[in-house]
This record gives C-alpha cells, structure tokens and sequence, in this order.
C-alpha cells in the first residue's frame, strides 16, 4: 500500500490555509480524475478537526507547478479574496529555469494571450483578441546550458510564464507543451515561490515563502 503523502502547511488560521503544492498533482479535480488533487487532500486534512468543515480554492496552479496555493474554509472568505484578488495581491513570484543563456538579464514581456479549442494558449499582438499578460523576470543563476530566473507576474493568465518563455525562445525545462523538446527533466521547473497579499478583512499584509525545490539547485552543480 502506497504511503499517503504529509500535506505541507505553510500557514494557517481559522479563514485561511496556505499549502506548497508538490509537483505533478493537479489542484482541483477534471473529468478523468476525480481524487488524486491538492483540493482533496487538504480537505481530508481540516475534517480531521472538523468532519463538516470543508474547503474553497483561491488561487491554482497547474499540474505540474509546484508551490503556493490559498485555501479558504468558509465560502464568503473565498469570495472576498477572489473578487478583489488583482487588487489584493502585492506580489506573485515565481522560480523558473530555462533552457540556455539570455541576452538581456531583465526584462519585462508583454503580449495579449488566446486559448485554442485544443487549449493551447499562444501571444498574439491584438489586444481585442486576447487577454494582456506581462511578465517580469530576473536572471539570478546562469551556466552555459541554463538559467535560473526570478519571475514576477502583473497578470494571472492560464500557461502566462510557460508562453512567454517560449516566445523569447528560452521554454522551461520539463515543458513538453510549450516548447523543452530536449526531455532534459524529469519535471516543469516552474515554482510558486512567494505570495504577498493583503488581508481583505483585518488590511494587513501577509507575506507567503515557499523554498525552492532542491532539484533547480542541482543543475547548477551538476553542469560545469
């Protein structure tokens, strides 16, 4: 029998909890899978304390990007931060490595996202036939075969970093979707690595941190 994996809690009250997604599990259910997802287990989690308590997702990630994500344990609490969520969020960072060496260290990316009916999402230059995405990233490690960035999001599109990493011609590695033809790990090296993000109830501001995975870290040891 497999051994059911320890949720990771970054924080927690009685409005809100705030967990590090692993890698490869969806966080909310689709049609073909029902119970392996981050919604799941955090639920199974809070009915430990409370078998009638039940959770509401704030925010997600894909499959598989790892890190931050809110949960909120009452209904009205997930509205107050989904409905004002633009305006709530401070900062969304993100840890990404990419494939090869960029020219320009900082940079800001911005372009207009569509989805196809095959849910592909790709740039397009028509702001009347897509959704403004920009992105801001920050080379912090670089060797001859890849680069680490720090990314910050002003907008949170579907597939946002994974799209325009492609279109400068730097995908991320793992991401067969969007372009890392070379199969060179074994998974999406994208990380929610920091939220900050105003309480919409108490005004303060809340400040979420979630480590880097140690597997971007041994890329740059591992390549000379």
């Amino acid at each position: 029998m497999k051994k059911k994996r320890k949720l990771d809690i970054i924080y927690e009250d009685k409005e809100i909890l705030v967990v590090n997604k692993p890698t490869g599990l969806l966080t909310v259910s689709t049609p073909k899978e029902k119970e392996k997802t981050l919604f799941h287990e955090v639920s199974d989690y809070v009915k430990k304390s409370n078998p009638k308590l039940k959770v509401f997702i704030i925010n997600r990630l894909d499959k598989d990007t790892s890190g931050i994500v809110l949960f909120a344990k009452d209904q009205k609490v997930k509205y107050m931060y989904q409905n004002n969520w633009d305006n709530l969020v401070i900062k969304r960072g993100y840890i990404a490595v990419v494939e090869g060496v960029l020219k320009k260290k900082v940079a800001s990316i911005r372009s207009y996202l569509k989805e196809t009916k095959n849910l592909m999402v790709y740039s397009t230059n028509d702001k009347k036939n897509g959704k403004l995405a920009i992105t801001n990233y920050k080379v912090i490690k670089e060797n001859n075969e890849y680069s680490m960035l720090a990314i910050e999001i002003k907008t949170g599109r579907k597939n946002q970093i994974r799209v325009h990493m492609r279109d400068i011609g730097r995908p991320i590695l793992g991401d067969k979707k969007y372009g890392d033809k070379k199969d060179r790990a074994k998974r999406l090296m994208l990380h929610a690595e920091s939220l900050v993000i105003i309480n919409p109830k108490t005004k303060q501001k809340m400040e979420f941190n979630s480590k880097v995975p140690t597997e971007f870290e041994m890329l740059f040891k591992e390549v000379k």
